[in-house]
């Protein structure tokens, strides 16, 4: 699904009007019987005799809340709508819909003519209609009355669109902002609604159609996209019913060191919970009997030492080679450390590669001063650094704007021609033709230790079932954090550990794949 700016979205909706013969109107009565229709179906249930107070604005989100009111007077609701009047004052579809309303039975209160504006208000449900997608700065006067009333009201609140107060191009606010526990977007997703703080105050985000045909979203050639699980579902590997483990790939994993087996174990754990076939552990051989204590399923592989100190010594290149050559992907880096005959190793390692390959970790931390081997040389590589390894590989600081920094992983896909997984909040995929999937899964309970390792060995896993380094990119971000998202909800943010991740893996892929027939 395709994610949009502000200004992305004025310009479809302008296509469509324009050139396309779908009057604006006809995209306001969409927008608002849609945004009713859920309300009906999926927040009020039983709609009849419901309390509903809706605060419009005088732009076009203001006139998508007239109908909203319009509909959910329809269906039995008790409305009320608020708005700033005059009735002139609206925008021209605004006031078509304020007009449409008429003897209808919905209150309509002008604000300006009540100065106990939420004294006497009483509602089960708010909807805010007061901003849409194309505000920005401050809200002044009516509007930020409006705001801070909805926040007060003691009832939950529907957003159309977006939370008034709120750009939905950074995700940030100035002022007053409308904290939401519903937010039915237009059209299409809006990449501020992704981005904290207005991913918090958006609540739980749906998109509802308006009728801009696909054609038009199409010809904009938009680069920026939503993981969505339909995605997910149809990128998954298929699984042969008379398959055995060797139908569904080898994987060797180079990881470990002195202090850091557990790096390794969280990676090879999660690669098997993905549906591997096989996955192989090397480690530096002191550490061996170590590994084989922490592992059942995956198997472990001991490799020649740096003086038994618990290093990947520069003398196993070639047998490494050999065990590279053997399997269908390869993963470089889960505590491996920073010993300078271990970095030495990975960057030969990486220069020669030919298999599909995640570098992880201490994989990219080997190239901080040395980046050549990364550049260009290899089609089938995944990087997934957090900001400080991605700023070991590049030499620029890290920009603060979201956009700013979409562009400087953009960037650098294309110089070192792999796609890359940038861990934060929100985690993205991009690849090196310059196409970003922004994953709207995980919580900040995930931030904490071995987490990224569980999602090396996701990644892994799926390179080596034979999916491309972009989809296998993208299958592992939304899983690890639809995991995530699962513990949370059962074990709380304060308490959640790498591991738990693992665990819930198996809800994660049934929740994904439980619409597939």
């Amino acid at each position: 699904m395709k994610l949009v700016t502000a200004e992305t979205m004025r310009a479809l909706d302008r296509e469509t009007i324009d050139n396309r013969g779908i009057p604006g109107p006809d995209l306001m009565e969409n927008a608002g019987r849609g945004i009713a229709e859920r309300m009906r179906d999926e927040v009020l249930i039983e709609p009849q005799g419901k309390k509903v107070v809706i605060f419009c604005g005088k732009g076009n989100n203001g006139g998508d809340g007239f109908v909203v009111g319009r509909y959910l007077h329809q269906y039995g609701c008790r409305v009320k709508i608020i708005f700033p009047g005059p009735p002139e004052s609206l925008s021209p579809d605004a006031l078509l819909n304020y007009k449409r309303i008429g003897a209808d039975g919905i209150d309509l209160i002008d604000a300006r003519l009540n100065e106990q504006l939420c004294g006497d208000l009483e509602a089960d449900y708010v909807v805010d209609a007061v901003f849409g997608t194309g505000f920005s700065g401050t809200p002044s006067g009516l509007s930020h009355d409006f705001i801070e009333c909805i926040n007060r009201i003691n009832a939950p609140v529907i957003a159309v669109d977006c939370p008034s107060g709120l750009n939905i191009d950074t995700g940030m606010h100035d002022g007053a902002v409308v904290q939401a526990d519903y937010t039915f977007t237009l059209a299409l997703p809006k990449i501020g609604l992704f981005q904290s703080p207005g991913r918090e105050l958006s609540g739980l985000l749906e998109v509802v159609p308006i009728g801009i045909p696909d054609d038009v979203i199409t010809s904009f050639n938009i680069k920026e996209n939503l993981i969505v699980p339909e995605m997910v579902r149809g990128l998954l590997p298929r699984r042969k019913p008379d398959g055995h483990k060797g139908d569904f790939g080898k994987l060797f994993i180079l990881a470990g060191s002195a202090g850091l087996t557990g790096a390794a174990t969280l990676s090879a754990l999660s690669s098997a919970r993905a549906g591997l076939g096989l996955v192989t552990v090397g480690c530096p051989a002191s550490l061996n009997h170590i590994l084989e204590m922490k592992l059942t399923e995956p198997m472990t592989y001991p490799l020649p030492d740096v003086g038994k100190k618990g290093a990947l010594a520069l003398r196993g290149l070639g047998e490494i080679k050999i065990k590279f050559a053997e399997s269908d992907a390869v993963v470089i880096g889960p505590g491996l450390g920073r010993h300078h005959e271990t970095s030495e190793l990975v960057r030969r390692l990486v220069a020669s590669l030919v298999k599909p390959a995640i570098i992880d970790a201490d994989g990219l931390n080997a190239f901080g001063k040395d980046r050549d081997p990364l550049k260009g040389k290899h089609p089938t590589l995944v990087f997934t650094p957090h900001p400080g390894e991605f700023k070991r590989l590049i030499d620029e600081e890290l920009p603060h704007g979201l956009f700013e920094r979409f562009n400087l992983v953009r960037k650098y896909a294309e110089l070192y021609n792999a796609v890359i997984i940038f861990k934060g909040s929100p985690s993205i995929v991009v690849s090196p033709d310059g196409d970003l999937y922004l994953n709207p899964t995980g919580n900040n309970g995930m931030a904490t230790g071995g987490t990224g390792d569980v999602l090396s060995g996701l990644v892994g896993s799926f390179l080596a079932q034979g999916l491309s380094p972009l989809h296998g990119a993208i299958c592992a971000v939304y899983l690890h954090g639809l995991s995530g998202d699962l513990a949370a909800a059962e074990l709380g943010v304060r308490s959640l550990i790498a591991g738990d991740l693992i665990e819930y893996l198996p809800d994660a892929f049934a929740l994904i794949e439980q619409d597939e027939d």
